[in-house]
């Protein structure tokens, strides 16, 4: 536990809670701080002025990473015949209909993320007390309820992002690993803080985006100065 301790200790060293840095400065801490034994996601906190209890303040999308996540997705698609075929041939690993709905009923989820043509939702719609509480229940809203199964899963691939405001008014999501590259991660930060703000709810009001923190799985938080990632 002392090594821990003292790894932790170190990678706190030169951060200014009170200070807000530029990105290229953020990404660069998160990077050298980013020393356990296997490659820390980084990830980002955005904290919102919205109250998502409220239906008209709820903040829900998808952002494609430029440079993706550094996972491995596993898709699953609910889909039929063409369509069916068309998912496999994009490279989801599971696809399936009613059998794929008894699979995931009795225990067997095998798979990251979920995508459903939309004539397949009455099916999908009995998995919500499954899938759901994981957050993987198909949305049109990021994308996952879709007639084009291609583009979807080439997103899930690639690196496609979905955010939610959770009930404190913040969001969470993984940009990417500390082996990335500084301009690579700074290009993934950029491209999901628009998202968040292109997603700004008609019921927010006052400052929408508050605050903006970097971190890695084992490294402290580190504030971003809201201007160096929307420039």
């Amino acid at each position: 536990m002392a090594k821990v301790g003292k790894r932790i200790t170190a990678a706190r060293e030169g951060v200014d809670r009170n200070k807000d840095y530029g990105l290229s400065e953020a990404v660069d801490m998160i990077k050298a701080r980013g020393t356990a034994k296997f490659d820390e996601t980084v990830e980002i906190a955005i904290n919102l002025g919205v109250d998502p209890r409220h239906a008209d303040q709820m903040v829900r999308g998808a952002c494609v990473l430029p440079n993706g996540t550094g996972k491995t997705v596993r898709v699953a698609v609910f889909a039929r015949d063409a369509k069916a075929d068309e998912a496999k041939a994009a490279g989801a690993d599971i696809v399936g209909a009613e059998e794929l709905v008894k699979e995931v009923q009795g225990g067997t989820i095998n798979f990251d993320t979920v995508i459903a043509t939309p004539d397949m939702m009455p099916l999908v719609g009995r998995l919500g007390k499954v899938l759901g509480p994981r957050g993987m229940m198909p949305n049109p809203k990021v994308g996952t309820v879709t007639p084009d199964v291609t583009k979807a899963v080439t997103d899930a691939k690639g690196g496609s992002v979905q955010f939610r405001v959770e009930k404190a008014g913040i969001i969470h999501a993984g940009v990417g690993k500390v082996s990335f590259g500084a301009d690579k991660l700074a290009e993934n930060v950029k491209s999901l803080v628009d998202a968040v703000i292109k997603a700004k709810p008609s019921g927010a009001k006052g400052t929408y985006v508050k605050r903006v923190a970097l971190s890695s799985t084992m490294g402290p938080g580190v504030k971003v100065e809201l201007g160096t990632i929307t420039e």
